[in-house]
């Protein structure tokens, strides 16, 4: 019987390169449980920023619902695209983009059920007309200057690239004058603390002045997770050295009404240090 092999977790240098094959690879591999862990949190349809559940229709942060009517809209790292077919139903014209062929996958599927119960599909099989899917590297974005009027990302892409100015720079040449970026990520200070959602996750543990990469590797000592920290103020100077201006940082707190647990994400620290930090940002 040939036994899987448990990757060993370290902290070391991961190239850009390296770091953009190992999500490609971590996210094929497990898109399938990820979607059956946390499709009905996420939903088919729900914009939300992060695991507290702070939702875009209630937030707002890319502007009135009522406002992205027709508007063209660019999300990085969109897994299974439930941001952007809320997008959609505001009647904005959503493009999502993913690394992974298998997070793309269940945005199809996830498309084809909703159609089954719904309208006669026009175009695309299972996808909405005004929902385009595009599997790129969110560090060479596949479209013409400035095409779109928003772009946004919950959790993805940003968190795992060994440089997110390079990819601020492709959102800020694809986005219009004026146009916004929002993006969230873990909370930089969560790198300071055991990734734990119990009272062992409230010790801190390391520097959080620490930017060595997180990585899991396997026997040869190839990458296959990677994920990069960088501190509060490395994304403030990111996002303006890429062109952006950053108009807002916004904090979830956690909600009464989660109850959830997920990875070092809880209710217990949750209500004791921040989770998620979500950047708004106003392209120059």
């Amino acid at each position: 019987m040939i036994q899987e092999y448990e990757p060993e977790a370290t902290r070391r240098a991961a190239s850009d390169t390296e770091s953009s094959r190992a999500s490609r690879g971590w996210w094929d591999r497990n898109a399938d449980e990820y979607q059956s862990d946390h499709g009905a949190f996420l939903g088919d349809d729900r914009f939300v920023w992060g695991p507290e559940g702070l939702d875009e229709a209630e937030a707002g942060l890319l502007g009135p619902a009522a406002e992205l009517k027709g508007r063209r809209v660019l999300e990085i790292g969109a897994g299974a695209a439930q941001c952007s077919r809320w997008l959609a139903a505001q009647g904005a014209h959503p493009v999502a983009l993913d690394l992974s062929h298998r997070q793309l996958q269940h945005a199809l599927r996830i498309g084809t059920e909703a159609e089954s119960t719904g309208p006669a599909p026009v175009g695309t099989p299972g996808v909405s007309p005004r929902l385009e899917l595009v599997e790129a590297d969110a560090g060479a974005l596949p479209f013409r200057d400035a095409s779109f009027d928003l772009a946004c990302s919950a959790y993805g892409a940003v968190p795992f690239v060994a440089d997110p100015v390079r990819v601020m720079r492709e959102v800020r040449r694809v986005l219009r004058p004026g146009g916004r970026w929002v993006f969230s990520v873990t909370h930089p200070i969560r790198w300071a603390f055991p990734d734990e959602p119990g009272p062992e996750g409230l010790s801190v543990g390391a520097s959080y002045f620490d930017r060595t990469p997180y990585v899991e590797q396997d026997e040869a000592g190839r990458a296959v997770y990677v994920e990069h920290h960088r501190t509060l103020g490395d994304r403030v100077r990111d996002v303006a050295v890429a062109g952006f201006r950053l108009v807002d940082l916004v904090e979830p707190e956690w909600p009464e009404w989660n109850t959830q647990e997920w990875g070092g994400w809880s209710p217990l620290r949750g209500n004791l240090i921040p989770g998620t930090a979500i950047f708004v940002c106003v392209a120059d």
